[in-house]
């Protein structure tokens, strides 16, 4: 561990580099590792690289103050981003992100500190984490071969245009209840990331799967482009959707999660409000547009 060195001490080493003495024999002469000589030369030497003892207590004395700034200004903002976490389930990354633009500077790793810190008193700051602190294998839930959805449009005649940039572009995917008796649809536009949620009554019967897109879509239609989904079962009646929103539908290869990575990710994030394995039924719409809402004010990252 790094030790603070006294002016005497800071004295032998600028004789002993003076000498072209080792640091290995500089460090025995103080009673110190080499390390903390080597960082003690490296930290506290001038801008033109010379050592000077008394220059170099400056230098650890206003980096001791600045250490202690810096503390007392975690400690001054940490209410604020207990506020945004507990509150509204942002991530540490998210946190970190939008203080900085504030001019305030607490990294993410220092707020997964205090997370991972609460955790181990006992406290439940981690359970507003999407990850709950721990790094799981994300299931998988077997969709419909590809073969069963009438004139499916493969995502290789999709326009190259789709790669993020432009307003329009969706994104579509179910989350599945408990049992898979329900399932919930999802979708995001791929330029904000703005998601949209509905549980699909009468669970995966593709007419009522293509009417929640429809009703969550309608009051864009004169500015969508394009739907990309999977191979699901509830999406064969893709054509009504085509037919009512005037845009076209192409379907990912089977098992490609990788070619509709915006609502993979957004159906991570939904994860978080409607763990695996829930029972839908206690999620009615006004609890599914107030999820909707909570993510589409998180600054997010764009995949």
């Amino acid at each position: 561990m790094y030790k603070q060195l006294t002016s005497s001490q800071r004295y032998v080493i600028k004789n002993g580099l003076k000498e072209n003495v080792p640091l290995r024999m500089i460090a025995r002469l103080i009673g110190v590792s080499p390390s903390t000589v080597s960082r003690e030369i490296k930290r506290n030497s001038s801008k033109t690289g010379v050592y000077i003892p008394a220059l170099a207590n400056e230098m650890a004395r206003e980096n001791r103050a600045r250490s202690a700034r810096n503390r007392r200004t975690k400690k001054r903002y940490r209410y604020k981003v207990l506020t945004l976490l507990t509150k509204y389930q942002w991530s540490p990354e998210q946190i970190s992100g939008t203080l900085r633009k504030e001019g305030i500077s607490i990294s993410h790793e220092t707020i997964y500190q205090w997370i991972r810190k609460d955790k181990a008193r006992g406290g439940s700051l981690y359970l507003n984490c999407r990850h709950k602190l721990k790094h799981r294998s994300r299931g998988l839930y077997k969709k419909s071969s590809a073969a069963h959805i009438p004139n499916r449009v493969s995502i290789h005649q999709r326009p190259t245009e789709v790669d993020g940039k432009r307003f329009g572009d969706i994104e579509m995917d179910t989350i599945v209840a408990k049992g898979q008796k329900s399932a919930i649809l999802t979708l995001v536009e791929k330029s904000t990331n703005m998601c949209f949620i509905k549980k699909i009554d009468g669970g995966f019967n593709p007419a009522a799967a293509a009417k929640a897109a429809i009703l969550l879509l309608l009051p864009y239609k004169d500015k969508l482009k394009t739907i990309t989904t999977d191979n699901g079962f509830e999406f064969r009646d893709h054509e009504t959707i085509t037919r009512v929103l005037g845009i076209p539908v192409f379907f990912a290869d089977p098992y490609a999660s990788c070619q509709k990575g915006a609502i993979e990710n957004t159906n991570k994030l939904i994860r978080q409000y409607i763990p695996k394995n829930s029972d839908f039924s206690d999620f009615d719409d006004d609890r599914l547009f107030e999820i909707q809402t909570l993510l589409n004010n998180r600054p997010r990252k764009k995949h």
